[in-house]
């Protein structure tokens, strides 16, 4: 699977700070401290209603991880998945009258453009669920050397406890657990299974639906192992982040964690679990049922431009849920119009104080509204000079352009 291509990212004066970020299972932010090389791992979509504005935010507060990394000298290698073969990519199939392959091939470069435009890093790895079948297979093998897998019908179930520490990422009571694995394509009531958060490692072939060759009979992989399998496959554990909405921390997170603890007996999987907020439409939540989504694409075929659509995202913090709405977009319009008008002056303001504090507004889990207040000061102190001429700060609208650029993946 080929991910899309890489921006260019300008070089800044000096090194940023460390990055400290939000951690789930802890909740607090704590510092992240990376090595030479700093590990990450988003989940990816599953490429159907690609990509609505839950999607992209998503995206972009992890894309902000990787610039942050990056500015402070750390080389990235992160990884992502996409989940082209699950029960809601079949579902929707179905639904539409689309093969499934090509429905998912389609989504998957609608997400790649949606990605390149909006001004996202590419992940050095990018992984379909399919081609993550050996991978998989090969991690079942080592869960069952570890005595954490058992046969229902013939399908695989990974023994949730089998990892001491099962829980301690969402936090959450046994019931709530349970509720919510229902809600999110668990099966807690099925007969015959050991506990009730049990997950599926391997689903044995039912009739119409894909499935591949496997020593456990022809079938596919559950939604947990596909993720701690691609996440193994190419980095080390324990990564530094492990990310994604917030929805995946609960079952999917959990899940794929334990899984990826008991194949490798390498305990954390991830130093820090991160997650991105919810985007809701003028206070309603995002769905298709609501027929209330909002899409990347649909934006730029209206004619938005991709830096104020990116601008409309980092006005929230990502840890917030916040609402789309035509006055934010409209808000982060005039903000482009203003920075865009401030770097054409003859005499703009003095811009080495702002690189400073958009690096430590970053640096302080992902303050992006912070770092565009920054920009906005100088904005208007910019303007301001053209009522009142100064002297000018010769090479501060350059910096100011690169710094948005780099930092905040804004092309001003």
């Amino acid at each position: 699977m080929h991910a899309w291509p890489a921006p260019l990212v300008p070089s800044l004066p000096g090194q940023g700070p460390a990055l400290s970020l939000h951690d789930t299972a802890t909740g607090g932010v704590r510092l992240t401290a990376p090595g030479p090389i700093a590990q990450i791992y988003v989940c990816g979509i599953t490429p159907y209603d690609a990509t609505h504005m839950g999607h992209a935010a998503t995206y972009v507060a992890f894309d902000l991880v990787q610039r942050v990394w990056l500015d402070a000298g750390h080389e990235v290698h992160y990884v992502q998945n996409i989940t082209d073969v699950d029960d809601p990519l079949l579902a929707r199939a179905l639904e539409t009258g689309d093969d499934w392959v090509a429905l998912g091939d389609r989504e998957t470069q609608l997400f790649r453009e949606d990605m390149t435009a909006l001004q996202v890093m590419p992940p050095r790895h990018y992984i379909g669920a399919v081609e993550s079948i050996p991978a998989v297979i090969r991690y079942i093998h080592q869960l069952q050397a570890a005595g954490a897998v058992y046969d229902l019908e013939g399908d695989l179930y990974f023994r949730v406890n089998s990892d001491p520490g099962f829980g301690s990422i969402a936090g959450l009571t046994p019931e709530r657990m349970i509720e919510i694995f229902a809600e999110r394509g668990g099966d807690p009531d099925r007969a015959g299974k050991e506990h009730p958060l049990d997950c599926l490692l391997w689903l044995l072939e039912r009739p119409g639906d894909p499935s591949w060759e496997s020593p456990f009979g022809r079938g596919r992989p559950g939604w947990h192992i596909e993720c701690s399998a691609i996440a193994l496959d190419h980095l080390v554990a324990p990564i530094d982040v492990q990310g994604g909405g917030s929805d995946l921390a609960f079952p999917h997170h959990e899940m794929g964690a334990a899984e990826a603890q008991v194949a490798t007996g390498t305990s954390p999987f991830a130093r820090h679990y991160t997650h991105a907020a919810m985007v809701r439409l003028d206070g309603e939540k995002m769905s298709k049922s609501r027929g209330n989504l909002v899409f990347v694409s649909k934006l730029r075929a209206a004619g938005i431009d991709s830096a104020a659509v990116r601008l409309a995202i980092l006005a929230h913090h990502y840890r917030v849920d916040w609402d789309w709405t035509s006055d934010g977009l409209g808000e982060a319009q005039s903000r482009l119009a203003s920075w865009r008008l401030a770097l054409q002056s003859t005499s703009p303001a003095p811009a080495d104080h702002v690189l400073a504090e958009v690096r430590a507004r970053l640096a302080d889990d992902l303050d992006a509204p912070g770092a565009l207040t920054a920009i906005d000061r100088w904005a208007e102190a910019t303007h301001a000079r053209a009522s009142a001429p100064a002297a000018s700060d010769e090479g501060s609208a350059v910096l100011i352009r690169d710094l948005a650029n780099a930092l905040l993946g804004v092309l001003i």
